[in-house]
């Protein structure tokens, strides 16, 4: 990290503003030698200074420069920020500028990756901040401020202090016996530190899956023969006309997909065919979609008509959702009733056509899902698979480590499996990591950022 790095900071296209960002040991010395007021270099820190950035004598732009001295930046490092009239040619002339002038081009999420390597932030933090970025409802943008102000890695980090204090206590106990004033560390005693580590693990796995349904929405298959009305629920769910809806049989085709927010909790619809035999080769294509989507789908909702009785098609769908998420949509409730509905379980009745029970079938999705608990809960939340399959690990082991203390296991082998979790705990907020994990993960975010 010895060059210095440049970037647009905000969206390309015609703005109010536009912020070009510069970081790095020599970020001061560049945007001098474009910037129209000479006393930047000797400026103290955290001021904004006034004047033009220069080519030539010419003048290019009417900026304010805001200059941040390390250490105390969010790349710890030197940062200059130039704020100029927003417009493509003027942001991307200044950009140009910096580069001529000594700079190189930032890569994606650079400026972030700085500031983890400088110790400004852990992996927990960074991968908070694309949470934030991403946010698409006001309870995963809490959620992803909580990880960014380092909720989550203060939790890991005193799951790992207090395996470490274990760890120095069998250290002692094995190799200095002598030391008696050292608590000596039992098979008992570390049994019941397990025990409450194991509990504290899985509280954050549920919770990061929690959160993770909150962030990432409900996957939702809607799922039904031909003709029972699939289409007209997702357009009223979704308030446009997103899917073609007619009386031929086989219209839909493909799938359909669109997104809502019902009460911070992000649906994620998919039309799919309507499930029949047919010798059509397109339409069965899209039939087998249908029937892989329902193993896929985090939720289904399945769509039967209350003016027909049930076919050998929705007794095969009934057949596939044993044991799965899913809702009997029993559709055109405002017609006379043929359905017999006795055996079918989960049930909510409406007219996607009259809007009739819409909210009833946005309610039932909240209580299958219990997100009226999950919503009002202060989630210790872990937002990437990463983070979470280190969790499930983790939790693995501990529970090995407890059946091997059952089992009578010496200490010096209990240890081992205990350094073990308290690298994979370090792992998490990136106490240590590889250079391929960190250039993974700092490419997702943007240019600038």
């Amino acid at each position: 990290m010895e060059d210095t790095i440049a970037a647009i900071s905000t969206a390309q296209g015609i703005g109010a503003i536009s912020i070009i960002r510069v970081s790095g040991p020599k970020a001061i010395e560049i945007v001098s030698k474009i910037f129209s007021n000479h006393n930047l270099k000797v400026a103290p820190s955290h001021t904004i200074h006034y004047g033009y950035i220069i080519d030539n004598n010419e003048k290019i732009d009417e900026v304010l420069v805001s200059l941040m001295r390390a250490p105390k930046t969010f790349t710890r490092e030197d940062i200059v920020e130039i704020n100029a009239h927003g417009g493509i040619n003027t942001t991307n002339k200044i950009l140009e500028l910096l580069l001529v002038n000594g700079c190189r081009l930032a890569e994606p999420g650079e400026f972030t990756k700085r500031a983890f390597l400088n110790g400004r932030i852990d992996l927990t933090e960074a991968e908070g901040i694309i949470d934030l970025i991403n946010a698409k409802t006001e309870k995963s943008r809490q959620m992803a401020i909580a990880q960014v102000r380092g909720k989550a890695s203060s939790l890991i980090k005193e799951l790992r202090s207090e395996l470490a204090a274990i760890l120095a206590n069998i250290e002692v106990n094995l190799n200095y016996p002598e030391y008696e004033d050292i608590e000596e560390m039992t098979t008992e005693k570390i049994q019941l530190k397990m025990h409450d580590l194991v509990l504290k693990i899985n509280k954050i796995i549920q919770e990061s899956k929690n959160g993770q349904l909150l962030k990432n929405g409900i996957k939702t298959a809607i799922i039904g023969r031909p003709n029972v009305g699939k289409s007209s629920l997702l357009n009223n769910l979704v308030g446009e006309e997103k899917a073609i809806v007619t009386e031929i049989q086989g219209t839909t085709r493909d799938t359909v997909e669109a997104s809502i927010v019902v009460d911070n909790i992000i649906l994620n619809l998919i039309d799919t065919a309507g499930i029949r035999q047919t010798d059509d080769l397109v339409e069965s294509l899209g039939v087998e979609r249908s029937l892989k989507l329902i193993d896929e789908a985090d939720l289904v909702l399945l769509v039967l008509n209350y003016n027909e009785k049930l076919t050998e098609e929705d007794h095969l769908i009934l057949e596939k959702l044993q044991g799965k998420n899913y809702i009997t949509i029993i559709n055109k409730y405002d017609l006379p009733k043929v359905i017999d509905d006795k055996k079918l379980q989960n049930t909510v009745y409406i007219s996607a056509k009259e809007n009739i029970n819409i909210d009833q079938l946005k309610n039932k999705i909240k209580k299958l899902f219990n997100l009226e608990k999950i919503e009002t809960e202060d989630l210790t939340y872990l937002s990437s698979a990463r983070s979470l399959a280190i969790l499930k690990e983790i939790s693995k082991s501990a529970g090995e480590v407890l059946k091997a203390l059952e089992l009578g296991y010496s200490l010096d082998m209990i240890e081992i499996d205990l350094k073990n979790i308290w690298n994979l705990l370090g792992e998490i907020i990136g106490e240590n990591y590889s250079d391929e994990l960190i250039d993974e993960l700092f490419s997702r975010f943007c240019v600038g950022k």
